[in-house]
């Protein structure tokens, strides 16, 4: 099998944050992966800066629990473990202050990639770019890399986006969205524009409806100060959902590269309608079958943060005039799953009399927990009987269709950092997108303000309010299972 793995060039990469939560879970990890792939040079260093004062040490004692915890036991090698533990580093540093920035800029190296990865509030941003420019530490091609939330409004955004421009080039920043880095999101592209068989039918004269979903099992415990801030609007809408929804309706790029991919999202965002208040339903999970409820998670048990939210929203381009497109998700929901559900209209005439046999075709992509994709079709009823029509899965597996027994496929964080490395921003956001969200989300969460709109109670458990099977029901609809 020709090897998935593209080399990049050394690197320097300082994780700001580096013993956090995403980064013992997420980030250390797949850098160990890609290292055990054979894509990581030898001589690229990764460099770990947070407030604890830890030594090498201590540092790489604790990536090496990390990656027992959060790798399953076939990808550990012992070996290749304590080999890649040899490229870490530690600098205890102070993002408000002067402390540990001199030994920053004594350990960075100017002839190799250089690469800052902010995994800290949003609130540190400003401070951490002002002071790797201001001490001389990143070079003209350096790259920062920043976590969402960017902003959590139009004009925090627009804030954030002013600071970081005052350090660094739009060029220089890559703004990550890991759901863009899974396989299976990558491939719509692919599915869309290297097959004549769906493109000329991705139209609203074909395309009945769009289903968007982004079902969770967890709850908010832990996270309820945040939670209380954001909601599933500002936390999974804004951003997941809509970059979802981006390559789903994009026109074709000229060219697949950042610039031209980048472009056409925009134009999709910019062309979405005003989403009417009736065409939104929130929720917010109560206690049931054993499971607590958003309030008991909440700092304040009198919240009106919505943990659930399913709306629908229409594009107003030549494309995809008259399809609408339906958005959900949530937390406490009925099981973990994500996928975007493409419905095709009934041909114009059937000649068959089995018109109780037939079904739409729907082409499904999974992006989690099974990445995939099925496309459902009319096939005859095998046996005697006369035409008796039969709906059937089509069905690919990912795993399965390329051989990934082992998890070599990389992770999304694994892809979207040797992407960082590669200088490649394809897929990541852009200043422009990420603020064009935020005008179409605004309003949104104005009127829910203004109008003091309480969430709608579901059990944790379900598949969410009763009222969001309404807003499909009233269009003749229904919404597919969470399963």
């Amino acid at each position: 099998m020709v090897s998935r793995v593209i080399p990049v060039e050394p690197f320097d990469l300082v994780i700001f944050g580096g013993t956090g939560d995403l980064a013992r879970r997420k980030i250390l990890p797949g850098l160990y992966r890609r290292f055990q792939a054979g894509q990581m040079p030898p001589e690229s260093r990764i460099i770990g800066a947070a407030r604890g004062e830890l030594t090498d040490a201590d540092f790489r004692g604790m990536v090496a629990a990390a990656i027992a915890e959060f790798l399953p036991a076939a990808q550990q090698d012992a070996a290749v473990i304590e080999d890649f533990l040899t490229r870490l580093h530690y600098i205890p540093i102070d993002a408000k202050g002067d402390s540990g920035w001199p030994q920053l800029k004594a350990l960075i190296r100017a002839d190799v990639v250089q690469a800052f990865y902010f995994s800290v509030a949003p609130a540190l941003f400003g401070d951490l770019a002002g002071r790797l420019t201001s001490w001389g530490i990143a070079g003209p091609e350096a790259r920062i890399v920043v976590e969402k939330p960017f902003g959590r409004d139009l004009a925090t955004a627009q804030a954030l986006n002013a600071t970081l421009a005052q350090h660094f080039s739009e060029g220089q920043i890559y703004r990550i969205d890991h759901y863009l880095g899974k396989e299976t999101v990558q491939n719509l592209m692919a599915v869309r524009f290297a097959n004549i068989l769906f493109e000329p039918l991705w139209k609203s004269e074909y395309v009945d409806h769009v289903q968007i979903t982004v079902a969770e099992t967890v709850s908010v415990e832990g996270r309820g100060a945040y939670y209380d801030t954001s909601g599933a609007m500002r936390d999974m809408v804004q951003n997941h959902l809509m970059q979802l929804l981006c390559l789903i309706a994009m026109e074709p790029p000229y060219h697949f590269d950042p610039a031209a991919v980048r472009d056409e999202k925009l134009k999709v965002i910019r062309a979405l309608d005003p989403v009417r208040p009736e065409d939104i339903v929130r929720g917010q999970y109560l206690a049931s079958n054993g499971q607590g409820g958003y309030l008991e998670h909440s700092e304040n048990p009198q919240s009106r943060t919505e943990s659930y939210i399913a709306l629908k929203c229409h594009i107003s381009n030549w494309r995809w005039k008259g399809t609408p497109f339906y958005l959900r998700t949530g937390k406490r929901l009925r099981a973990r799953a994500s996928e975007i559900a493409i419905t095709f209209k009934e041909p114009p005439h059937s000649i068959f009399d089995d018109a109780e046999g037939w079904r739409e075709n729907v082409l499904v992509i999974r992006l989690q927990p099974d990445e995939g994709m099925n496309l459902k079709v009319m096939i005859k009823e095998p046996g005697p009987g006369g035409m008796r029509l039969v709906q059937v899965p089509l069905d690919m597996s990912f795993a399965e269709a390329l051989g990934d027994a082992h998890g070599d496929v990389p992770d999304a964080y694994e892809r979207l950092i040797m992407d960082v490395i590669r200088g490649n921003q394809t897929l990541f956001m852009r200043g422009d997108e990420v603020e064009a969200a935020w005008a179409w989300a605004d309003p949104i969460i104005e009127g829910w303000e203004a109008r003091g709109d309480r969430p709608q109670p579901y059990d944790a458990g379900s598949s969410g309010p009763e009222d969001a099977l309404m807003l499909m029901h009233r269009d003749g609809r229904r919404w597919r299972e969470i399963r």
